[in-house]
């Protein structure tokens, strides 16, 4: 017995000069990122600030990524489930889908943070989420401004939308549309993305450009496609004639906005979304209460400030650190 004391009272020893305590040493908490589509950067991004928060704290994580499937979205959810994970982070692929995950996570016990995209009803630690719905009437402001500068006032506007099932895309395209019509300023065709492809946003652009005369810009709901739009234009021989302006960001955005390639863009702030969803799962597996809804600004970024807003734009929208 003394030697089993001797040892228990070492290990005692070692434990508090490490800093850690028993369960710490038996077990590693860990958490599944669950994501629609990394192929697109603004997931990549927020899996980055997910994984780098995780590190930090000294979880593991794990990334399940559904490449935009549905079917595939399920299959990850389960093998996460089965994998005895301690929290999920999730942004689903729609808000449809979201209610189908939390009712898995709820039957497992096991606890889920929602960062973006929104589910239709479920039960869930916290939702993390950008003000869509202000981000997208402040950017509509930045277009309405450049438009009466260049006397486009009487031009239409185009969207190419996420999808509408999304609650962030209903709130884009409401708040776009206020400042549009605040302004007497009339849209044109919405058109809502499905494989999110190059060729869809250049297929979409060409078709608006070839069906409206007066249009004047277009609207992006997201970022990484930005090329299939400005091509599109420039084949229509309408750059400088048909500005663009996005949602979300790419790097080359600090590039193409300044010299006014790209009008501008609602910059939302993955990396800093992806830190928080850690943050809120760490919190509560010690106890403490978070809040339910948690709401993030969006940076409305033009020529006119986005030296400004350099350093946040590059670590909490593109996870350069």
């Amino acid at each position: 017995m003394g030697i089993f004391k001797s040892f228990g009272f070492v290990l005692m020893c070692l434990l508090i000069a490490t800093g850690l305590n028993g369960n710490e040493i038996s077990k590693k908490k860990k958490i599944a990122y669950l994501v629609s589509d990394t192929s697109i950067p603004y997931w990549t991004i927020m899996a980055k600030g997910i994984v780098n928060e995780a590190n930090n704290k000294g979880y593991e994580v794990e990334v399940y990524n559904a490449t935009n499937s549905l079917k595939k979205e399920l299959k990850n959810t389960v093998a996460a489930i089965k994998s005895k994970i301690d929290g999920i982070i999730v942004s689903p692929i729609n808000s449809s889908s979201c209610v189908t995950i939390l009712k898995l996570a709820k039957r497992a016990h096991i606890p889920v943070i929602i960062s973006d995209i929104g589910t239709n009803k479920g039960e869930y630690l916290s939702y993390i989420s950008s003000n869509n719905y202000q981000g997208a009437y402040d950017i509509g402001k930045v277009l309405v401004k450049r438009m009466k500068q260049l006397h486009f006032e009487d031009g239409t506007v185009g969207i190419i939308a996420i999808p509408q099932k999304r609650s962030n895309g209903k709130a884009r395209t409401s708040g776009f549309l206020r400042a549009l019509y605040e302004n007497n300023i009339q849209s044109s065709d919405l058109k809502q993305q499905v494989d999110f492809s190059y060729q869809e946003t250049y297929d979409y652009t060409k078709q608006m450009i070839q069906s409206d005369p007066k249009l004047k810009a277009i609207w992006l709901q997201g970022s990484d496609k930005y090329q299939g739009a400005l091509d599109a234009i420039e084949d229509a021989k309408k750059s400088g004639e048909v500005l663009l302006v996005t949602f979300d960001a790419e790097p080359v955005f600090l590039e193409l906005i300044p010299k006014g390639i790209l009008l501008g863009a609602a910059m939302q702030q993955p990396f800093l979304m992806g830190e928080k969803a850690v943050d809120l799962l760490d919190r509560h597996f010690k106890g403490e209460i978070i809040g339910k809804n948690i709401e993030l600004p969006i940076l409305a970024i033009s020529k006119e400030n986005i030296t400004h807003e350099l350093p946040v734009i590059k670590r909490n929208v593109l996870g350069i650190k």
